[in-house]
């Protein structure tokens, strides 16, 4: 670390990146990247058009085109709004006490950097769940303890019920659930599985189209405590998000973003919504995730609460975005005395690496800019576990 460049610290860099020590980052790997993001400032808006069906319309005969075919198009919001770096510093009595282990210490460092960083980031994907339209299984009993065949099926389901591309799907699980697959029969063995990638390289197969992989970051959620709460009198129709409510009982937290909800009344009505948008009030709205209602909600449909969860994670590629770029230097540079980039062979995701000279010291900045958000939640559902 004693040169005044970056030169003689690059090999020592590019093995950290290769040989970092991490979690389970299952999510990055799945989800639409942008490692780039050029063109957006921190804190900037990106806004994606979000299309709305199109209804077909039976063809006429007419001298002209019919006068038809305008749609009024919605958006989502994405914000680059995360901008850390990782510092490793060292004075020369520091260097120097550490003879030849100075690079291996230093590499160490910088998995560490890598890890710390990519950790956050796989945090923020994971925390995004609430924001998915439906979820199946049980909450609070570990998916895959007996079988994996109706779990997947059944999420597949929601998926092709919503209209979601059957490629690129995954399914992102705690370690708890990979625990209890690696362990199901037919799964720990060569033979059975068709391939060695469980059993030899640690790695989750495909399931009913499903990518299956684990992420460490992978949330609990706590359920509101509201009760009570019935659908109000005018009722909602098949398709709707926006949800009026009333008769509840708040409980202090009422009706929490990502609680799964089911009705009681009406015609039967197997779907557990999640929601997106929170009531705290003892009447209001809510918001599910789309594509919205399945069956038509009547006056006073008694709304319950699901239990408190653990939310993994189902989802085409196209539903969440990752944007992700190095951080922004100004014009003519700042007080760096040398630059470079480096990329996580795993993530994909480009990291700034920055060194400064101190008085009587060097300060080296492992920096990342991002942002992401659930663009299509049709594309999203959550296993419960």
């Amino acid at each position: 670390m004693g040169a005044n460049t970056l030169t003689g610290l690059i090999p020592v860099i590019y093995d950290a990146a290769t040989t970092v020590f991490r979690e389970m980052t299952g999510l990055i790997m799945a989800v639409s990247k942008d490692a780039t993001a050029e063109t957006a400032a921190l804190n900037q808006t990106v806004r994606s058009p979000v299309i709305p069906a199109i209804t077909p319309q039976a063809i006429t005969y007419t001298p002209y085109p019919t006068d038809e075919g305008e749609q009024t198009l919605t958006y989502t919001d994405m914000t680059l709004d995360k901008a850390y770096q990782a510092p490793i510093k060292w004075n020369g009595e520091e260097q120097v006490s550490l003879g030849s282990m100075n690079d291996a210490v230093v590499k160490y460092q910088f998995q560490e950097g890598f890890r710390a960083i990519v950790n956050m980031v796989e945090a923020d994907l994971a925390a995004l769940y609430y924001k998915a339209s439906r979820a199946y299984g049980t909450a609070g009993t570990t998916p895959f303890g007996s079988t994996h065949a109706d779990i997947t099926a059944q999420l597949k389901k929601i998926l092709d019920d919503n209209g979601v591309p059957i490629s690129e799907r995954s399914l992102i699980i705690d370690t708890a659930a990979g625990a209890n697959l690696r362990s199901l029969t037919g799964l720990n063995t060569v033979y059975a599985a068709g391939t060695e990638a469980t059993l030899r390289q640690g790695l989750l197969l495909p399931l009913n189209g499903f990518d299956v992989r684990e992420s460490a970051q992978i949330k609990s959620h706590t359920k509101g405590a509201g009760t009570g709460y019935g659908i109000a009198a005018a009722g909602e129709a098949v398709g709707q998000t926006t949800l009026s409510l009333d008769g509840g009982t708040v409980n202090t937290t009422g009706i929490a973003n990502g609680d799964i909800v089911t009705f009681a009344g009406g015609a039967t009505d197997a779907n557990k919504y999640v929601v997106t948008t929170g009531l705290q009030a003892t009447s209001g709205d809510i918001v599910i995730g789309k594509p919205g209602l399945k069956i038509v909600k009547v006056d006073a449909d008694a709304l319950t609460i699901g239990n408190s969860y653990t939310a993994n994670m189902a989802f085409h590629r196209n539903a969440i975005h990752l944007a992700a770029r190095v951080p922004k230097m100004p014009f003519g540079g700042d007080g760096a005395d040398d630059v470079t980039e480096v990329t996580d062979p795993v993530t994909g995701l480009t990291f700034q690496i920055a060194m400064y000279r101190l008085h009587r010291m060097v300060k080296i900045e492992i920096g990342l800019v991002w942002g992401c958000n659930v663009m299509n939640p049709q594309s999203l559902a959550l296993l419960l576990g």
